[in-house]
């Protein structure tokens, strides 16, 4: 008998293989189960699991009802070991020859099949510029071998994370960010609407606990004060052009014809003019010493008359663009001092000149930007992400036809609930934007997104068919389990009951990258900080003790 031996394959086909348990051993789903061949092995993985015995279902129901009633309690099988057993339904995951492929072969029938070990999975190399996500894990069980994958493929093809709450997103993004941090082939620009990946000073563990945080991470907060070492993330207003609004909000045909028409006469001054009522003021008075209003053409000084837009529609349109521009930017115009203000100090006409392009060059030098949105509304956070990624595509294109992107980094974008900017709704009432943009053409230019979403079935197939690694969390609704399974790099169509078993901490990753469809077991995040710190206070001592 094979050592180890946890079960024998005895019926079944390709997809579908019958593994009956043995008794002492404990097969579960999700299990990694290996036979041992000739010339290799065959790699299984259990995907359900169901009863078997050689007494017939009549007797087994008429038995337990006496035993239920008191009736012959004592009643036991003879060698119960040997009648009822355990069956375990399996697929074959990948057939280990020389190279590692897609299995073509049935396991030889009869044979043994034991759980995988460590070494089993000597041939999972370790890339040039890794990303690591976890251990591999055989069901509950988890194994000692890391796995990574090549992080410049990985990101610029972009990522996907599915999962309901609870089931561990977060941990897992703090776990990659931290794990290339130092590393300059990838620059991450993570929008943060929770504020919960950089940490809170001594309360709460972030990236900032990175030993390399000070030189390769950056953080921007509308209140600085927060956290030490905080930048303020203020937007100049002249970093903003209408193109920065696609799909982000939605304007009417006129109002676009009306913010174009502004920022080609007014340029980077734009939003001010449209926003400043003094202006109207002006054009009026312009108005009644030009005539009676029928040449739109007539101007005054400087002002919006200049641009053309004279008639009571337009000057509707322009007062509805002022209220948008209210809600989403927080400017307006105080008639009490004739000024325009702002309500936060998020945007701004004096201040954050730079800070779109300081946030570029981070990420173009592979650093790692978080942007604390905590306290702004959705629209003004994706703005802001709209803002530097639109730099950041037009900036790489530019470096594409010049021949120079090869020695630029891959930029990634992280950004949560996914579907308010890439859901088939958004996307069809307000049109694609900078996102889906980058969903779809970003690997071209080395930009790619990190989607993370509760409801992937809300995602169009074009999209999802781009992302093309998914990091598949636990998930009960199954609407959703298939939309990510149609969507997989491998063949998941099996893996329903798998991924809804998913604890906190597991997930599989499907991926144009690996050669099978990998379960893992994700470190908890504080552990690995621990860790650190534990051996950083260690090689202190040591120090203070050789001095």
């Amino acid at each position: 008998m094979l050592e180890d031996c946890c079960g024998e394959v005895i019926a079944g086909e390709l997809g579908k293989l019958i593994v009956r348990q043995k008794s002492d051993s404990a097969i579960e789903i999700g299990d990694l189960l290996v036979e041992e061949r000739n010339n290799g092995s065959l790699f299984l993985q259990v995907f359900d699991l169901m009863y078997g015995s050689q007494v017939s279902r009549s007797a087994l129901e008429n038995i337990s009802g006496m035993r239920l009633e008191g009736i012959g309690s004592s009643l036991e099988f003879i060698e119960p070991h040997l009648r009822n057993y355990v069956l375990a339904i399996a697929k074959p995951l990948l057939h280990i020859t020389e190279t590692p492929h897609n299995p073509k072969v049935l396991p030889n029938f009869m044979s043994q099949v034991r759980h995988i070990k460590e070494q089993d999975l000597d041939f999972l190399s370790k890339p040039k510029n890794p990303l690591y996500f976890g251990k591999v894990r055989s069901g509950s069980k988890v194994l000692n071998v890391d796995i990574s994958l090549e992080a410049i493929d990985v990101f610029s093809h972009h990522i996907l994370i599915p999962a309901t709450t609870g089931r561990g997103k977060s941990n897992l993004i703090k776990i990659m960010l931290w794990n290339i941090l130092e590393k300059e082939y990838c620059g991450v620009l993570v929008l943060d609407p929770h504020n919960e990946y950089y940490g809170k000073n001594n309360v709460r563990v972030g990236l900032q606990n990175h030993p390399n945080a000070k030189n390769s991470l950056r953080y921007y907060s509308p209140n600085r004060t927060r956290n030490l070492g905080a930048y303020t993330l203020v937007i100049n207003l002249r970093s903003i052009v209408p193109g920065h609004f696609r799909g982000i909000a939605h304007f009417t045909e006129p109002q676009w014809e009306m913010m174009y028409h502004a920022y080609n006469h007014f340029h980077e001054n734009w939003i001010m003019n449209i926003v400043d009522e003094s202006t109207d003021e002006r054009e009026d008075a312009a108005h009644r010493v030009g005539g009676d209003g029928t040449n739109d053409d007539v101007g005054g000084d400087g002002g919006m008359g200049d641009t053309g837009i004279r008639t009571s529609r337009t000057r509707s349109t322009l007062n509805v663009l002022r209220r948008k521009f209210d809600k989403i930017l927080g400017i307006y115009f105080s008639h009490a001092d004739n000024q325009v203000k702002f309500r936060s100090a998020t945007f701004s006409n004096t201040m954050g000149e730079s800070t779109i392009i300081d946030i570029m060059n981070l990420l173009e030098q592979g650093k790692k930007v978080i942007l604390d949105t905590s306290m702004l509304e959705d629209q003004v956070e994706l703005l802001i992400g709209s803002i530097v990624a639109n730099q950041i595509l037009n900036h790489y294109k530019i470096a594409k036809e010049h021949d120079t992107l090869e020695d630029k980094p891959v930029i990634s974008i992280v950004i949560e609930e996914a579907p308010r900017v890439l859901g088939d709704q958004v996307l069809r009432i307000s049109g694609d934007n900078i996102y889906s943009d980058i969903a779809r053409e970003g690997r071209k230019f080395k930009i790619g997104l990190v989607a993370i979403t509760q409801l992937t079935s809300v995602i169009p197939k074009t999209i999802l068919a781009n992302m093309n690694t998914k990091l598949i969390l636990g998930n009960e609704l199954y609407a959703e389990r298939s939309s990510i399974i149609q969507s997989a790099s491998q063949d998941l169509s099996t893996d329903d009951r798998n991924i809804a078993s998913l604890d906190k901490g597991e997930a599989i990753i499907s991926s144009n990258f690996t050669k099978f469809a990998v379960p893992i077991k994700i470190p908890l995040f504080e552990d690995i900080v621990k860790d650190v710190e534990i051996t950083s206070s260690k090689k202190q001592k040591k120090v203070n003790v050789i001095t």
